[in-house]
């Protein structure tokens, strides 16, 4: 008969099992199982990045958390204008997506992911300015972190788990890559620096922001006069796209949704088989 500490220890693991398998299951049109890129779900929103764990002296820098640091763009309230954050779980009558959690992280590094995100192609796209400053919000494991990490000089990385922010931490110090700061955002706070970023993006992330109108207008105000917002999202358009529905948004919604936030459109990139990249500016000033 095994012992209490080892009935808990298998409880743990089958839990981290289950949570890590519904990362990799693929879901389908009307189907009941977790789609794959859904993952294990937590109730906390990918609203922005954050601080975590301290890595080698190749690895990042940290900010500190969300709201602590000093010069952090979260900490003002979205403007009275904005529409509401949420009603019943949802907004502006969609329902709110919740975030992969971090114990399925192994599956956002997934080798069939790069065939069908095709990140280069995504980034070569946005035309990124070798000496300029980005941001990665909700950048999970880093994905994109460590792409753009060699294209410019300097990279704002940011989640709302710290754990997903100990394992990109570790990561940035074994690629020694050194240019990469980390952010602890919350559900509210995108905890970026006012004016720091020719560009912000967010890969499969708006869709799950519990509070956008309060994590746009953080965003808004890190961009620089010239910065731009790009936005990565599955096509809500086309049933044939095998994930959940409300992990899908058209362009329609994304475009209403983030004027209505201040943001001007500039474009819409269709290359990719399940996915668009939407362009947008910080718009004219509030």
């Amino acid at each position: 008969m095994r012992s209490p500490r080892l009935h808990v220890l298998a409880a743990i693991a089958a839990i981290a099992g289950t949570a890590a398998a519904a990362c990799h299951r693929p879901g389908a049109p009307g189907s009941t199982d977790e789609p794959a890129h859904e993952g294990p779900r937590t109730a906390a929103t990918a609203g922005g990045g954050g601080g975590s764990g301290a890595a080698a002296a190749a690895g990042p820098r940290t900010a500190g958390t969300a709201g602590g640091t000093a010069g952090s763009a979260g900490s003002a309230a979205a403007p009275a204008t904005s529409p509401p954050a949420l009603v019943d779980g949802r907004y502006q009558g969609r329902p709110i997506a919740l975030t992969c959690s971090y114990l399925g992280a192994d599956w956002l590094d997934r080798p069939e992911r790069d065939a069908l995100q095709q990140p280069e192609r995504v980034l070569d796209a946005l035309r990124l300015d070798p000496h300029g400053t980005v941001a990665d919000v909700g950048a999970g494991t880093g994905y994109f972190t460590v792409r753009l990490a060699r294209r410019v000089a300097n990279v704002h990385a940011t989640d709302v788990q710290p754990e997903m922010l100990e394992r990109l931490a570790a990561r940035l110090a074994r690629e020694r890559l050194a240019n990469v700061e980390l952010h602890l955002a919350t559900g509210h706070d995108a905890a970026l620096p006012a004016r720091c970023c020719d560009l912000i993006l967010l890969v499969d992330v708006y869709h799950e922001l519990s509070d956008p109108p309060g994590v746009m207008a953080g965003i808004r105000r890190a961009l620089t006069d010239r910065g731009r917002l790009v936005l990565v999202e599955y096509r809500g358009e086309d049933p044939a796209v095998p994930i959940r529905a409300e992990h899908k948004m058209t362009l329609g919604q994304i475009r209403r949704e983030l004027a209505a936030l201040g943001f001007r459109f500039l474009d819409a990139l269709e290359f990719l088989p399940e996915q668009r990249v939407v362009i947008f500016d910080a718009g004219p000033p509030p």
